[in-house]
């Protein structure tokens, strides 16, 4: 029976993975019902935690941390991250863990928080959302050995575990559509070229016009920022390009570049196409309702707090790689639905 997990003794126990924890901790905050039912499937089935995640998690805090590399305003006004925190927040509760959210946006925070973060007995460990300032954070947070997972795949991954989406596929699935709807004079809004879903979602665009042997015209390709203001510029940026349909690398971007398109006195899509990605809710409350890529923002938290737990619990390594799956969503902006 030495292969049993945690989940196994959980479903056995009828109680979730983070009591049958809780129990072999000696966490006092569990019923003692439930504590004399878990300890009754432990004994019968001659379970034995693995002693070095026994020895981490007998000084547990049950706090994990969110660490978001964003300025307040970005936070709050990019609609990205509000789901992506009621998954994480949703998965804590679940999982009886406390959220704590720190923010950050220069150097001079990264120095401030990372002493906070990584205190020993403070946090459990820790959420990174993946980015130029985050990935900046993981060679300390590697060698603090406090468990961590990256929201995201960072540019250097060696030893790191972290959950993403297979954004090259999915913007070549995104872009393809297009090509296969006879749309000629295919654009990109791109992100920054600092994050690693910008890296991966241009990819994706450019493997999908090579692959159906077009030329990359890089008359077409804008870079953005991930906000609408900077899709709407962007767009404003392509227009004299005469494209005739455009993958942006997120729905805010795609949301601000239709209205440079409308400003302009052409349409969506008899003019020009759009496809985007998120499928987030402006997404499909805008005029026309967007095409676009869906990732599953809400379980993709989720995912990230039961990976971190994961490795809280049963060691850090081999790290872990999660990659789930996206679905192409076709609306009216794409004149195909």
């Amino acid at each position: 029976m030495s292969s049993l997990t945690l989940e196994d003794i959980a479903r056995l126990a009828g109680v979730s993975r983070s009591t049958v924890s809780r129990v072999v901790n000696e966490h006092p905050h569990v019923r003692d019902d439930v504590r004399q039912r878990v300890w009754e499937v432990i004994q019968r089935t001659g379970y034995h935690p693995n002693a070095a995640a026994r020895t981490l998690a007998s000084q547990r805090s049950w706090m994990l941390g969110l660490v978001l590399p964003r300025s307040v305003s970005s936070f709050f006004t990019d609609p990205f991250f509000p789901h992506l925190v009621q998954g994480i927040a949703h998965a804590c509760n679940q999982y009886d863990y406390t959220l704590s959210l720190f923010l950050f946006a220069t150097k001079d925070d990264e120095d401030k928080i990372f002493p906070r973060i990584s205190r020993r007995g403070l946090m459990d460990g820790i959420i990174l959302q993946a980015g130029q300032l985050g990935d900046k954070l993981i060679d300390r947070l590697l060698s603090s050995n406090i468990p961590f997972v990256v929201a995201g795949r960072p540019f250097h991954c060696d030893g790191v575990s972290y959950v993403d989406v297979d954004n090259v596929r999915a913007s070549y699935r995104a872009t393809e559509h297009l090509i296969q709807h006879g749309y000629k004079r295919i654009a990109t809004i791109a992100g920054p070229d600092n994050s690693t879903v910008s890296v991966d979602r241009r990819e994706g665009y450019l493997k999908a016009l090579t692959d159906h042997g077009w030329l990359v015209d890089e008359s077409l390709i804008v870079e953005g920022d991930f906000t609408e203001a900077s899709g709407y510029r962007a767009m404003q940026a392509l227009l004299p390009a005469r494209p005739d349909a455009v993958f942006a690398a997120s729905d805010v971007m795609a949301i601000g570049a239709m209205r440079a398109v409308h400003q302009a006195g052409l349409t969506v899509p008899g003019d020009i196409a759009f496809v985007g990605f998120d499928d987030l809710p402006p997404a499909a409350h805008g005029t026309p309702h967007l095409t676009t890529i869906r990732q599953p923002v809400h379980k993709f938290g989720a995912k990230a707090v039961e990976t971190l737990i994961d490795l809280i619990e049963q060691g850090t390594q081999p790290a872990r790689r999660i990659i789930m799956d996206t679905e192409l969503i076709v609306r009216e902006s794409c004149g195909t639905h």
